[in-house]
């Protein structure tokens, strides 16, 4: 069956947590699709690398290296973005780490700050200075990246969760404020995709690939590319009267 095809030719897409996994799987999808692209990521190197990729297949892209949960690096990739290429119409506020299991009585304050600083910070930033452009178009999509930990809870991961669930309430009400502006803000939650994050998961032992597997409808890993997918038709015409979803990409886990 061929795949939704979309022409973003003349817009701008903002990708974090760029360099790799979903964020570069989406930064290739807007990319292929015409769209110019600003990669931004905290490992400079390897977002470079990507956009020198990307350039050289003719496509226009900007790498940024960018710590999401400092604001002030926020606003100036924003900066950035919009003098290179003029305005800033799709973003997929991907960036995002997950630390290894904890008993939430023992859990220290540190682990708790170094999540909740990429993880719900981070995109509060995104968003804020995302919006700032986009009001001032009248127009722009956002994607933040939730995950299935954003509709149930997990054991040991009480954090992680808790940000992800709180992603999803800024995107709700930040749907709600900006739809009469002509700004949708909506919110993928990916299930457990084949990414380099999850290859540490389970080297780690953190994830057990078997029960992982069999605790999913589908019996598979999701794809980078299949995260895109939904992002690139969230951000998409197609979806034109869609806004403040929590849009599950994760073959029917949160189904059950």
């Amino acid at each position: 069956m061929p795949m939704p095809t979309y022409d973003f030719t003349g817009q701008v897409a903002l990708v974090t947590g760029a360099s790799a996994g979903m964020g570069a799987a989406t930064a290739r999808a807007f990319a292929e699709a015409g769209a110019m692209v600003a990669l931004l990521d905290l490992n400079g190197d390897a977002v470079h690398q990507l956009a020198g990729e990307l350039t050289g297949q003719g496509h226009q892209a900007l790498a940024v290296r960018c710590d999401v949960s400092d604001e002030t690096e926020v606003a100036n990739a924003l900066g950035k973005t919009v003098e290179a290429f003029g305005r800033l119409d799709m973003a997929f506020n991907n960036a995002g780490i997950m630390l290894p299991p904890a008993d939430a009585a023992t859990e220290p304050a540190d682990a708790f700050d170094a999540i909740t600083a990429v993880n719900l910070r981070g995109v509060w930033a995104s968003v804020k200075h995302e919006l700032a452009q986009m009001r001032t178009q009248g127009s722009g999509a956002i994607v933040n990246c939730s995950s299935l930990g954003g509709l149930v809870g997990g054991a040991g991961r009480a954090t992680y969760h808790a940000t992800k669930h709180g992603v999803l309430g800024l995107t709700k009400s930040v749907a709600l404020q900006y739809a009469p502006l002509g700004v949708r803000v909506n919110a993928v939650c990916p299930g457990t995709i084949a990414t380099p994050m999850v290859d540490r998961m389970t080297a780690n032992g953190e994830l057990d690939l078997n029960d992982t597997l069999a605790a999913t409808p589908m019996r598979r890993l999701g794809r980078p590319e299949e995260i895109a997918d939904a992002v690139l038709w969230l951000c998409s015409p197609a979806s034109s009267y869609v806004t403040g979803v929590a849009l599950p990409v994760d073959g029917g886990y949160t189904a059950q």
